[in-house]
């Protein structure tokens, strides 16, 4: 099917922004980690990356924002092996939508019965999901004018509204022997000597999503958003496999935003954490953490008259 002129005009002005004023170049620092934990009643045993913070450069406008981070890796410190990809977007106004792909290799393994931090190369873990969120009223604003340092005018100052959705996603973690070494493996029981665990999840989520114009032009979005799904699990172990009999996944959203805008210059903020936790039988229990933050400092090309 042939494109008419139209066409071509309305696919313009969705991915073009001619606007020079609404143009800026920026600088920003992020921290970006997954990790996840084994607990039972008495104890609790982290699997925390390195390097988890960058530095970049970017550019954005109304349409886009293209920013390009390099990984900090301390040099006194074990370096962790990463890709990690996170993004959230709103699609015609009613679609809110999260994806992330993470693949990580090399752990700290940090207990809370003061036992020694270990670093483990052969840990490796990778997580792959997506949120989806339908609002029941359009979202009256924009995470790309937000993140842009771009003032929305609107007529309301506060923006709050609901949605039903769904979430989808596949997570992972592997050991040469077990997760669990010498000095951690004694405060578990033998199922908590997990080798390799991986599960598929389907559910389903609510959430609150809102906006807030505050003075001095500064901007605020605060989304929530819980969920509830099943998962299949297989867990292995030094002897054995097996299937946990809980079926049930439960997880938390949120996500933290501002912006503050000041002539030419602008700084953005954003903070965005997803909490996924679910029972191994045994008394062992299972919890992923995804965070994201970003904080950018922008120029603008050109002072809106």
């Amino acid at each position: 099917m042939a494109l008419n002129a139209q066409d071509i005009e309305d696919l313009d002005s969705l991915l073009i922004d001619r606007d020079i004023e609404n143009y800026s170049i920026r600088v920003f620092s992020n921290f970006k980690v997954n990790k996840f934990s084994i607990k039972d009643d008495d104890s609790k045993v982290k699997f925390v990356p390195n390097n988890r913070y960058g530095l970049g450069v970017g550019f954005a406008n109304s349409k886009v924002i293209v920013d390009i981070a390099f990984n900090i890796k301390n040099s006194n410190k074990e370096e962790t092996k990463k890709f990690d990809l996170q993004g959230t977007t709103i699609l015609k106004d009613q679609y809110y939508v999260n994806v992330y792909a993470q693949t990580y290799r090399g752990f700290n393994v940090k207990n809370d019965f003061d036992e020694p931090t270990t670093f483990r190369s052969d840990i490796r873990s990778v997580s792959i999901g997506l949120n989806y969120l339908y609002t029941f009223d359009d979202i009256e604003f924009s995470y790309a004018l937000l993140k842009a340092g771009l003032f929305e005018k609107r007529n309301k100052d506060i923006y709050i509204t609901g949605g039903i959705g769904a979430f989808g996603g596949f997570d992972y973690f592997s050991a040469n022997s077990s997760v669990l070494d010498e000095s951690t493996s004694p405060y578990f029981n033998d199922r908590g000597n997990i080798k390799r665990y991986q599960g598929l999840a389907f559910g389903v989520l609510g959430g609150l999503i809102s906006y807030f114009k505050l003075p001095e032009d500064i901007t605020a979005t605060v989304n929530v958003m819980p969920g509830i799904g099943l998962v299949s699990k297989k867990i292995t172990t030094q002897d054995e496999s097996y299937m946990p009999s809980s079926p049930m996944l439960y997880k938390l959203d949120f996500l933290i935003g501002l912006s503050y805008n000041f002539k030419q210059f602008y700084v953005s903020l954003t903070y965005s954490n997803g909490s996924y936790n679910t029972d191994f039988d045994y008394g062992n229990n299972y919890g992923l953490n995804l965070t994201k933050a970003k904080l950018a400092v922008g120029y603008k090309f050109k002072q809106k008259g």
